[in-house]
């Protein structure tokens, strides 16, 4: 996007009447001729007003000045009084006014002999300015300073004239600024202007210096002391810039100049020798003595800088001085200056773990950025110092510091300081390459090798590790990475599924890719012949990855890598193309189309084409799309693709074009209209976006296309445009008659969305105008059309009723007709009813149907209108006649409509504060108030006209909303309403209700520490006698108050609650939107202001949110009130009221002071969470601006860590309250991502707190500091990225991590040390130490990182003893912690090792002192190492296997396994570990050690309890661990019959793992049967698999069938039946029939009926019930196929009916998930066999309900059992495919249509049309029957005040009936005797006839327009009258055929 450059604002001068007189008499005395007219021209410059004639005039003098000779103009007054003048604009003038140049070039342009005199008059004036003293003119002064350095000699000399007087201002200025800092505390908008200031004027004295070196030079070397003006005043400003760098509330960019300003200085001061180097490098090192040479003068103007108490950052700015203000470049420095640059990042490098504001982190790595660059330019001259050489060569002590520092600071929040990291980590590499022996060849660098190898070995999730590797692509090429890791390619494209990661990927893959290409095609010469092998290494895995990957995996691959890979090489689309469509899965047609979850060959093609087509490498021909590169089937069958992205893919190719004019052709419209109907109601919201942003692109292109074409057909007649032009306008009617047509009643909320959002893009690109100009779309919106999109604005979702607000304000006023007074004044009473509606959404529709009609001038008249229709004797306030010709429509309709609701509100207030249950049941006040705020955010409130008005209405709104919250507020403040309110449904008398209110008024108290709160009956009973009459009074108003007819509100629970929330929640949205969008009025300060509402209000509505937010009880009370306060505080900052700029700081030191001085007794509320204290101190701190020094939130976060930390003195009354209510506070603000990174410097003292908090003996601290804890988790680690919770993308290495947060070091530390010390389970007493649980929690997110070296100060070698102690603990949670912290703290390459030294502590034989929990917890920890080193895939091999054999360790413990250890837990834990050691993945075993450890471990299993009981004992093991010990044997057992058998050396009898197998499944413990079937169900499903690619046959194990037949027949746990189940379905049927039980055998249709029995009983268990049905379904069909139709018994066909009628009860809207999925799948397979066969196995009637469920779930609401049901289309038979229609895996839109389709087709060949249109009519009709009850449906609305339409949001009824019209006409057509008899016609129509009458019926009863006040009752009736008439069509057209028929006859 290009900005346009901000042009300068001229204005004229503008002089006093007094100062102009003086002017224009001195230029009126007497003088020479030329002097005469020059003057001549000034005055008429200062007389006149206009800024550009006074430019003009102003140059016109300046000629007039250089054509000034000696000889003929003499240098008297009139001359002196003209450069006077000019020289008095020069000063005057803003710098940035284009005047202020003019007058500058006027000056400039006189001859050299009037230079001395107008530098002598310049000067005078500007050293008349410089000795004011009024503090407004600072600015501008030192603006007019800088502009005459700026390319202005005159003013160049002028300044070095008066330059002690220059510099004098500027000390006196930022002296006056300094001063001025302290007092502005909190007032951020002013101290914000005083930075800017400050800033402007540093620099400024800067530039001064700068361009002035000679004078000071000559000054300081002529004078005689140090007494001399020049010298005081540097001194002086040096001493203002270390007061700036020492003062901390100034902000970092000031004291970053002023620290490069104090360099200048003592540059500019000692000239550029040595001395220089010196003095600055003691002011880094802060010691006097090391600036010894310095003069004495400047040691003391200094002082400051030389103490040890500065602030840690002044280093780190004078650092950067150095290296901005000495210079490093192109010369050989000094020994002093080398000193200094060696210095320089030492300083810098300290500072890592000392400073700790991001922005402070940021500095330093952008500073040593900078010295890294001035390096590299120190060691390019041609002899490089040897010091330098020997300290920046790559392994030396500072590089390896430095890149300790790139490590710790490369995965930081901020994106600056990983990029700055990054080019640290380049420019150490280029010195690495200037100071090595190595520069010809880098590759044979032991040193940059290893560099490479060491990061190649770090984990991928780390982020910094791609930018370092891509640094060295370019410093080694491609070819040498690859050689390192040749899998680097595809393992790179396999983290693109990452959205975090894919930025970072696919930047180093194109590294890699061009740096590979230059290498090829440098070695190859300029030929093709390295483009094979290119492609083999980047474009094979890339294919391989699209066409196999899931979808979601594959997104990124498309946005990020694709465009820079066809970039790179655009000739490799074709390689691609072809590549695709010769891949061996193009054959079939399914792998074709993409398996389950992956896009196939036809995705990835799509993908392919449509990136190249964005980056212009795939141009369009015309005559064929894209050079016929894709088959124009193949396009259309994209388009409809199942997948998402498919899909989107195929749009992309058709909308995005490198031409924004790339003409549309015929092909790509026909694609489009191929594509809209069946994918605007897509549930995903990515998708949505997607296809709106793709139809976005291709409108910009007809639009820009058609700009041209019409261009050139002005410029020459064509009949060719003209052509294109037509097929456009007619394209566009197209496309917006078919979004018009989708928003009928009843549309789905994903199509009603979609079609606005496209319709708003049509008329923001193209507009509806009905004129001749452009296409004219206004024409093809008809008023039905204006009228759907009108409706819409009923929808119940918000952003429906946005877009269709917007919308209508676009269309053609004639369509819309609000014009009309009638339905002007019709819609806006609805509006107002509306507004009083009970039902919340109510009110938002009213709120945008005034919104729409305060556009329209005849609205008050509507209004007046409106209030004579409810007979109210009420004049609307009349106007102003002046002020009303000035306000605009919308600013008159607004007041009267807010007026209006006003005084409507006024009314329902006064009934409320009589009987809230009336207000509650009759007119809530939520509704009113909301429509006020609504229209008041139309008005632009800083053009009102009608101010006195406005003032007014503001002062009674914010009246009104205080009494709305004092009438709610006593059950919205209730400690829990839900709770004293009755929620039940039985209807109650209003007198028990009204009790309740009273009861409920706050009567609590804070003492919420040291007693509960109880309910004293005889309280109760005093204050109900207390109210008893006024409660009677209530009754008799509640129950009467229908009015006269006497009908009575019914009054819910939930009504009232509703009422109250809804009413806080509107109050403080008004009166937040009121204080921050009405301007200030201040009639004291500004009494012409054009302001609205007071300071005195504002502050009054503070208070009011300050109340709620300190003293509500409840969540919703305090949530709503906060999200006012926190507009009020925005508003407050940026006032130009000092009071109000104040009030935060004000009120925060308030609140602060008050929760210090807390106890049981104070007014603050203290719930366990410290209700809405917390979030009133976040509104008032989320109010500083970020870019500030953030005082108030330091103050404010010293003042909490302070009181959230333990007292001394212990956990008192007086000291817990107010810890607890800062620790919540202090998690609150943690968790505000406002407050971003100014938050994170405190994040130690938060943990120590939370950790600390937790040996507290009070539960309300223990709990806050739990949940401070939690918060606190999430912001050091980040936001859960993924399921698993220990997923590495939220761990930090120990570096980064204590690098951050350097406090926690030692405390972690110590606190562990104490915790260990408490963790001994030999005395058999449970030691439980409070924060052990915390401390683990916190070290188990940390790892080593290999880059951290040995010698890491902190590093995480002390924490492993101490974690390895805890694992000895008796608490069974502590061990497993203890395991799981220990795995981050061990090295991958250490492990082994670690291990063997663990399993060496375990005793070897059993003895009398053995500690099982010892035990136990050394062998979880070898467990957790051992498996995260096995799934390390990552991990180097070692070099030798031998050093890490942990067989000598094993056998020697083996007891530990065996019956001679008695514990079963530590057994089974140490068979755990023989199951891993001797399972099929690599472990650092030998070979031999293990086939000899596989054969002890087979004796162990085979001897054991679970194989061998020797007893009752044995076979009912119950003692504690039995479970787990037969589990952990039940793995071994599966591991050598199931999973691996061939690594097991089992004996030679014949079926031992059968025998095995069958024992475990014979098993008396279900857990051990549970675990054998699921691991053989995961290794039949992978064979499965492995068989469908390799074309397998049998099983790879002996599998013992008839067991398992014998199983899920007399199975009696449910889980373990599912899974016999699921076993049996995935096996072959031809090994399971016939079916065996023990001995006997079981024909098919006794399995059927046994199965069916467990069907119909088995629905408590979806699992159970999901797996009957599967392997059922299986059986169905193997019967259906091998018995013919006529042989069937009737038990079978009896069988088939209950299992047809079983399976549609499962597609059920009300069945779970997973039977829905099973259902479609059981239907998708019956296709072939039962629901198509000519046969019809099933009878028509069950073939035709089958065929009925698949639609039913093709319309389910659930995306997946849609796309399940979908797949039906790949499994119909050939002969029924239509060759126009697109087969394969299909969208669920298009396999509905398609299905319809088939089976109309069906009808024909199963030759029963009849039978087929008489139930396709049925279905037309509908089942439901409209509901017409009207005295139940007030009940419902009230019971459920939420809940509006239809579960199924994704079906629509509408478009599905008009589809079954379509295809039952085209039967008609093609069947032409149906066959139908009279009688069902005669029934379908008598159907037809009473649903219409039923329709008509109910339609007339409605209210006006129902579309608002009914909406979902007016959609059923137009459902049902569409399908009604529809229907009538179809019966009358079939009556008419029977009758020509008989007639015929």
């Amino acid at each position: 996007m290009v900005l346009k450059k901000k042009t300068p604002k001229v204005e004229a001068v503008a002089l006093d009447d007094v100062k102009l007189k003086s002017l224009t008499d001195s230029l009126s005395v007497e003088g020479d001729s030329r002097s005469i007219e020059l003057a001549q021209v000034l005055k008429h410059s200062l007389s006149s007003s206009d800024p550009v004639e006074q430019i003009q005039l102003i140059s016109k003098a300046g000629f007039m000045l250089e054509q000034m000779s000696e000889d003929e103009s003499s240098t008297g007054p009139l001359l002196h009084a003209c450069l006077s003048t000019l020289a008095f604009l020069y000063a005057t003038l803003p710098a940035k006014n284009p005047l202020k140049r003019a007058v500058a070039s006027a000056l400039g342009s006189g001859p050299d002999w009037l230079q001395e005199k107008t530098v002598g008059w310049l000067s005078e004036c500007l050293s008349s300015s410089l000795s004011s003293t009024n503090t407004d003119h600072f600015s501008h002064l030192t603006d007019s300073i800088t502009s005459c350095l700026d390319g202005f000699k005159i003013g160049e000399k002028c300044v070095h004239r008066l330059l002690t007087e220059v510099l004098q201002f500027f000390q006196r200025t930022l002296n006056y600024y300094v001063a001025q800092n302290r007092g502005l505390a909190g007032r951020h908008v002013a101290q914000a202007q005083l930075m800017q200031s400050c800033l402007a004027v540093v620099k400024a004295s800067m530039l001064v210096v700068q361009r002035s070196q000679e004078p000071i030079s000559t000054a300081i070397l002529s004078a005689s002391s140090d007494q001399s003006d020049l010298h005081q005043v540097l001194s002086g400003l040096l001493n203002c810039y270390a007061c700036i760098l020492t003062d901390e509330e100034f902000v970092q960019t000031v004291q970053s100049t002023a620290g490069m300003a104090v360099v200048l200085f003592i540059r500019s001061i000692m000239g550029n020798g040595d001395d220089v180097p010196v003095i600055v490098a003691g002011l880094l090192q802060c010691s006097v003595d090391a600036g010894s040479t310095a003069p004495q003068w400047l040691k003391q103007s200094c002082t400051g800088l030389y103490e040890s108490s500065r602030p840690a950052a002044v280093a780190l700015y004078l650092s950067h001085g150095a290296l901005a203000m000495l210079s490093w470049r192109g010369k050989t420095l000094g020994p002093q200056a080398e000193k200094l640059l060696l210095l320089i990042p030492e300083v810098l490098l300290s500072l890592d773990t000392r400073v700790k504001e991001s922005s402070t982190v940021m500095v330093v790595a952008r500073v040593l950025t900078l010295w890294s660059g001035a390096a590299v330019d120190c060691v390019q001259v041609d002899t490089c110092p040897p010091l330098l050489h020997s300290s920046l060569v790559g392994g030396s002590h500072l590089i390896a510091r430095l890149h300790h520092h790139i490590y710790a600071h490369w995965e930081h929040p901020l994106d600056g300081v990983r990029h700055q990291t990054r080019s640290l980590f380049q420019n150490l590499l280029a010195l690495h390459q200037h100071c090595s022996d190595h520069k010809s060849d880098p590759t044979s660098d032991p040193y940059i090798s290893q560099l490479t190898r060491d990061l190649l070995a770090l984990e991928w999730h780390m982020k910094g590790k791609y930018g370092t590797l891509a640094c060295l692509v370019e410093h080694l090429g491609a070819e040498y990475l690859l050689k390192l890791d040749g899998g680097l390619p595809s393992r790179l494209l396999g983290l693109m599924g990452d959205q975090t990661l894919a930025p970072y990927a696919s930047d180093l893959l194109e590294k890699l890719f061009v740096s590979h290409k230059a290498q090829l095609c440098a070695r190859f010469g300029d030929g093709n012949a390295w483009i094979d092998g290119w492609h083999e290494v980047w474009v094979t895995p890339l294919l391989q990855v699209l066409c196999t990957a899931r979808l979601d995996q594959t997104t990124y691959i498309l946005d990020y890598f694709l465009p820079k890979l066809l970039r790179c090489n655009p000739s490799s689309l074709s390689h691609m193309v072809q590549a695709l469509q010769e891949m061996p899965s193009c054959t079939e047609v399914c792998l074709f189309f993409g398996a389950a979850g992956s896009r196939g060959a036809l995705g990835a093609l799509m993908t392919c084409l449509r990136a190249a087509r964005s980056q212009g490498v795939l141009k369009s021909v015309e005559e064929e799309l894209w050079g016929g590169l894709v088959p124009l089937p193949l396009m259309r069958q994209a388009l409809v693709h199942k997948h998402d992205q498919v899909r989107m893919d195929a749009l992309g190719l058709l909308c995005e074009s490198h031409r924004s004019t790339e003409q549309l052709s015929r092909q790509e419209m026909e694609l489009i209209r191929h594509f809209l109907p069946f994918n605007l109601n897509s549930q995903s919201p990515g998708v949505r976006q997607q296809t709106v942003s793709l139809l976005k692109k291709l409108l910009c292109r007809v639009k820009d296309s058609a700009q041209l074409l019409q261009k050139r057909k002005d410029q020459h007649e064509n009949d060719k445009d003209q052509q294109v032009l037509n097929m456009y306008q007619e394209f566009l009617c197209w496309f917006c008659e078919t979004l018009f047509q989708v928003l009928h009643p009843g549309a789905s909320f994903s199509r009603c969305l979609m079609a606005l959002h496209l319709l708003l893009l049509i008329a923001e690109h193209f507009t509806f105008n009905t004129g001749s100009v452009g296409f004219a779309l206004g024409e093809s919106v008809s008023v039905s059309h204006a009228q759907a999109v009108l409706y819409c604005l009923a929808s119940n979702f918000l952003e429906v009723k946005q877009l269709a607000c917007n919308l209508l304000q676009k269309l053609p006023p004639e369509a819309v007709r609000l014009q009309e007074p009638e339905r002007l004044q019709s819609l806006l009473l609805v509006a107002l009813d509306l507004s009083t509606s009970t039902k919340p959404f109510d009110s938002i529709t009213a709120a945008h149907l005034l919104n729409l009609l305060l556009h329209q001038p005849g609205l008050q008249d509507a209004l007046l209108g409106c209030i004579q229709k409810q007979y109210i004797l009420l004049r609307p306030p009349a106007l102003n006649q002046s002020q009303a010709s000035e306000a605009s429509t919308l600013e008159q309709n607004t007041l009267a409509v807010v007026q209006w609701l006003m005084i409507c509100l006024k009314e329902e207030i006064l009934k409320a504060e009589s009987s809230l249950l009336q207000a509650a049941a009759s007119c809530p006040l939520y509704g009113r108030a909301h429509c006020i705020t609504a229209v008041l955010q139309q008005l632009n409130t800083g053009s009102l006209v009608l101010l006195s008005q406005w003032r007014a209405v503001v002062s009674e709104l914010i009246g009104l909303c205080y009494r709305m919250s004092d009438v709610v507020s006593p059950v919205v403040q209730s400690s829990s309403p839900e709770g004293l309110i009755p929620m039940d449904t039985e209807s109650e008398t209003s007198a028990d209700l009204q009790k309740i209110l009273q009861e409920i008024q706050p009567r609590d108290t804070n003492d919420f520490f040291t007693s509960a709160r109880e309910l004293n009956p005889s309280e109760t009973d005093h204050n109900s006698e207390q109210k008893e009459p006024e409660n009677t009074v209530h009754k008799q108003q509640i129950c009467n108050a229908g009015g006269s007819d006497g009908e009575a509100y019914r009054v819910t629970a939930q009504m009232v609650l509703v009422c109250c929330w809804r009413t806080m929640k509107e109050v403080s949205m008004l009166l937040g939107h009121l204080c921050q969008s009405m301007t200030l009025y201040c009639p004291l300060t500004h009494p012409d202001s054009r302001g609205v509402i007071t300071e005195d209000q504002v502050e009054g509505v503070g208070k009011y949110f300050r109340e709620q937010l300190l003293q509500s009880r409840h969540r919703g009370a305090f949530e709503l009130a906060y999200v006012g306060f926190v507009r009020l505080t925005e508003m407050l900052c940026r006032s130009g009221s000092a009071m109000l700029q104040q009030l935060p700081a004000h009120w925060l030191k308030e609140v602060l002071e008050e929760v210090k001085s807390s106890d049981p007794s104070s007014k603050l509320c203290a719930t366990r969470r410290s209700a809405g204290i917390p979030f009133y101190i976040q509104a008032l701190l989320s109010s500083e601006p970020k870019s500030s020094s953030c005082g108030l939130l330091k103050m404010t976060m010293r003042s909490l860590t302070a009181l959230a930390m333990p007292s001394n003195d212990g956990a008192t009354e007086s000291s817990t309250v107010p810890q607890v209510h800062a620790l919540n506070i202090l998690r609150a603000l943690y968790r505000d991502t406002r407050l971003g990174e100014n938050i994170v410097p405190f994040v130690s003292e938060g943990m120590q707190a939370a950790i600390l908090g937790f040996t507290s003996p009070v539960w309300a601290v223990r709990n806050s500091s739990t949940l401070l804890f939690s918060t606190l988790i999430t912001r050091i680690f980040g936001v859960k990225k993924g399921k698993d919770e220990h997923s590495k993308k939220n761990r930090m290495t120990g570096r980064e991590f204590f690098t951050r947060f350097p406090a926690l070091y030692p405390f972690l530390l110590s606190q562990l040390q104490e915790a260990a010390a408490s963790v001994n389970s030999d005395s058999g007493q449970v030691k439980l130490h409070p924060s052990l649980f915390l401390l683990l929690l916190v070290l188990g997110r940390l790892y080593p990182s290999p880059m951290d070296g040995s010698s890491s100060p902190l590093g995480l070698a002390p924490f492993m003893p101490l974690i390895i102690r805890c694992g000895r603990s008796a608490v069974y949670r502590t061990r497993e912690m203890a395991a799981r912290a220990l795995v981050p703290f061990v090295l991958v390459t250490q492990v082994p090792s670690t291990i063997q030294t663990l399993l060496e502590e375990l005793p070897e034989e059993p003895g009398p002192g053995i500690q099982q929990n010892h035990i136990h917890g050394t062998l979880l920890q070898v467990l957790s190492l051992l498996h995260s080193y096995l799934t390390d895939t990552h991990r180097p091999q070692p070099e030798n296997k031998q050093d890490y054999d942990l067989s000598s360790a094993i056998f020697p413990r083996m007891w530990l396994a065996t019956r001679r250890n008695l514990c079963l837990v530590t057994r089974g834990a140490f068979l755990d570990l023989l199951g891993c050691l001797c399972g099929c993945i690599p472990v650092p075993v030998s070979e031999f050690p293990l086939k000899k450890l596989r054969e002890e471990t087979l004796h162990i299993l085979m001897a054991s309890e679970l194989v061998a009981p020797q007893g009752p004992d044995d076979i009912n093991l119950s003692v504690p661990g039995a479970t787990q010990y037969l589990q952990s044997l039940t793995h071994i057992a599966i591991s050598i019959c199931v999973e691996s058998p061939h690594l097991w050396e089992f004996p030679e009898s014949e079926g031992f793992q059968r025998d095995l197998l069958e024992r475990l499944l014979q098993c008396p413990h279900y857990e051990v049967r549970l675990f054998a079937l699921e691991h053989l169900l995961r290794r039949l499903q992978k064979t499965e698999e492995k068989s469908q690619d390799c074309g397998q046959g049998p099983l790879p194990f002996d599998l013992s069938v008839s067991s398992l037949t014998s199983m899920a027949l007399h199975e009696t746990y449910p889980g373990c039946q599912a899974k016999v189940l699921q076993v049996l379905a995935v096996l072959p049927l031809s090994s399971l029939l016939p079916w065996k039980d023990g001995m006997m055998s079981l024909s098919c249709q006794e399995v059927l009926e046994h199965l069916l029995k467990l069907l119909e009983t088995s629905s408590h268990s979806v699992e159970l019930y999901c797996a009957t049905l599967s392997l059922t379904s299986r059986l169905v069909v193997h019967l259906a196929e091998s018995t013919p139709q006529q042989e069937l018994s009737e038990a079978a066909v009896l069988s088939l009916s209950r299992w047809g009628a079983l399976v549609m009860q499962s597609c059920g809207d009300e069945q779970p998930g997973e039977v829905k999925l099973m259902s479609a799948e059981v239907l998708v397979n019956a296709v072939p066999t039962l629901l198509t066969a000519p046969a019809l196995p099933l009878g028509i009637a069950h073939t035709v309900a089958l065929w009925k469920c698949l639609f039913t779930l093709l319309q389910d609401e659930d995306q997946d059992v849609r796309d399940g049901a979908a797949d039906f289309t790949c499994y119909i038979p050939a002969h029924l495919q239509n060759t126009g229609v697109a087969m394969g895996a299909v969208s669920p839109p298009v396999a509905l249509e398609m299905g319809v389709g088939l089976l109309c087709q069906l009808f024909q060949m199963w030759d029963h049309v009849a039978a087929g249109m008489v139930n396709l009519i049925e279905w037309l009709l509908g089942d439901e029957q409209l509901d017409t009850n009207s005295e139940e449906s007030p009940d419902l609305d009230e019971e459920f005040l939420f809940e509006k339409g239809d579960l199924n949001l994704w079906a629509e009824p509408l478009l599905w009936a008009r589809m079954l019209h379509g295809h039952l006409s085209a039967l008609l057509r093609v069947a032409y005797l149906p066959g139908v008899s009279t009688t069902e016609l005669d029934r379908l129509s008598a159907i037809a006839n009473s649903n219409f009458l039923i329709a008509q019926r109910s339609m007339k009863a409605l209210p006006a327009l129902p579309q608002f006040s009914a909406t979902i009752v007016y959609a059923k009736i137009t459902l049902l009258k569409e399908r009604t008439s529809l229907a009538q069509n179809l019966l009358d057209r079939l009556s008419f055929f029977l009758d020509d028929c008989e007639r015929n006859k």
